[in-house]
């Protein structure tokens, strides 16, 4: 089943969508990744979606992705007494370390290392930023007292946002360790790290999970553009996580955010998934407002690799609408003219190496040739991670002999992966090349394709090799 689009949908599961007629449901209307939120539900819930999507991936014959989501460190307030208070602006309260149960003046805020780096003039948000508090003074590293700028109800174990300090906490808590073990036995494809501030949390990370997944981090806290770069290079993919972002930023602000993390992704090469709100309204609606439909097309003008539904999918009222109301979009934009001269215009020039010269060369055979596809041939997928990035006119057919590679590839734009045993000479690349691109339904006989590997074949980032063949009905091609 080949997908009639270069962007990519991520799903999330949930309440929803968790019987295998559900899923299937929402692979066939256009989810190509599905995410598995580990703030909700338990292992046995995401095992038992996990084998269900494994099994729709065979019955297809189409690799398909699995996200895990981690919870992260999330900042909550304690209890209160009656359950709730109500907040006046311009009133006193404060949080201290005190477990007793809380109350207009005052409630527990469990968190130490919280009271180590706060200090008068910065802001904490309550709620979602429902609730804004102005800090007047950290007493002694055990009471932090402040002003209510914004009122409003105040319950238990709402969230906090400290947006004017990176947080002295680790990426990963306990609970996310262990949810970390399960995913990985699980076989997730991707593991997705919430609220990362700096590079170092990556590091955390990849000791533990090595090649056994991809990293994706989702970029939540203003903290984290201070180290943008940095935390790019050394994450396989990047989240842009609206929700908690659009709360310790002002809202004027997201949107500049959004664009500079898609163009330091667009640099680096590295798939970029946006997420958030993309068709909030159709939790409980059957049509989304046209804001919404705006908000998803511009991701795509701007050369996102995925978008993303999370409640829309996991626990509303239409996911498989939600599903194909977001590849009928994305299906429009790219046929707009308009979308290939901004695609083209977002270019960056190649990174100084074999790899880059040869994708960005490639990008330019397949255009003036008229090429119906371009091959990658990879083994660890970086060949094309990197064909990706140069946004070729023609769509991207990656063959790799590991499984585990197709999937991770099912995030990345424009690339329709394909499992296939491993090739040793260049001869036989060139018929396995056009083989697939007659059974997968990118060309017919007479067709030109245009083709990049490494060789030796096998070796990762060897990219080295650019063919150019024509397809012939029998096994035999004209190689060029």
């Amino acid at each position: 089943m080949r997908r009639q689009r270069q962007a990519k949908i991520v799903a999330t599961l949930g309440p929803a969508s968790s019987s295998r007629e559900a899923i299937l449901a929402l692979f066939e209307a256009g989810a190509d990744v599905f995410r598995f939120n580990f703030s909700h539900g338990t292992h046995q819930d995401h095992q038992a979606r996990c084998n269900i999507v494994r099994e729709i991936e065979r019955s297809v014959g189409r690799p398909i992705a699995i996200l895990a989501d981690l919870q992260g460190p999330k900042l909550r307030v304690g209890q209160f007494a009656e359950g709730k208070v109500k907040l006046e602006a311009g009133q006193e309260f404060s949080l201290d370390r005190d477990p007793a149960p809380g109350d207009a003046q005052r409630v527990c805020l469990p968190h130490p290392e919280l009271f180590e780096v706060i200090d008068a003039g910065q802001s904490l948000l309550l709620d979602d930023g429902k609730v804004r508090l102005a800090v007047l003074a950290n007493e002694g590293r055990r009471v932090i007292r402040t002003r209510v700028v914004n009122g409003g109800v105040l319950s238990d174990r709402k969230g906090v946002n400290v947006p004017d300090v990176v947080l002295p906490i680790p990426a990963l808590t306990a609970k996310d360790l262990r949810d970390l073990d399960f995913a990985l036995e699980m076989g997730a494809d991707w593991i997705a790290l919430s609220f990362v501030q700096r590079p170092e949390d990556l590091l955390q990370a990849r000791a533990i999970v090595g090649d056994r997944a991809s990293l994706l981090a989702k970029l939540e806290k203003p903290a984290a553009m201070d180290a943008l770069e940095a935390i790019v290079a050394v994450s396989d993919a990047i989240m842009v996580a609206r929700g908690d972002l659009g709360v310790e930023l002002p809202p004027e602000c997201v949107p500049g955010v959004q664009k500079r993390i898609l163009r330091a992704c667009r640099q680096q090469g590295k798939p970029i998934v946006i997420a958030t709100q993309m068709l909030e309204s159709m939790i409980s609606t059957p049509v989304p407002t046209r804001a919404e439909a705006s908000d998803v097309a511009s991701a795509i003008y701007d050369g996102a690799d995925a978008v993303m539904l999370s409640a829309e999918s996991a626990s509303g009222a239409y996911p498989v609408e939600a599903v194909s109301i977001m590849n009928r979009i994305i299906c429009e934009v790219e046929k707009d003219p308009l979308y290939r001269q901004m695609i083209d215009a977002q270019n960056q020039a190649p990174m100084p190496n074999s790899g880059d010269a040869i994708c960005s060369a490639l990008r330019d055979v397949t255009q003036i040739v008229g090429a119906v596809a371009t091959v990658t041939y990879t083994s660890s997928g970086h060949t094309s991670l990197r064909a990706a990035r140069e946004r070729p006119t023609a769509p991207i057919l990656s063959i790799t002999p590991n499984l585990s590679t197709a999937r991770r590839l099912a995030l990345a734009w424009g690339v329709h992966s394909t499992v296939s045993p491993d090739v040793r000479n260049v001869d036989r690349m060139v018929a396995a090349a056009c083989q697939a691109a007659l059974r997968e339904g990118f060309g017919q006989p007479g067709d030109q394709i245009a083709i990049t590997a490494g060789v030796p074949f096998g070796q990762p980032g060897s990219t080295n090799l650019l063919r150019i063949a024509q397809i012939w009905p029998t096994d035999e091609s004209v190689a060029a």
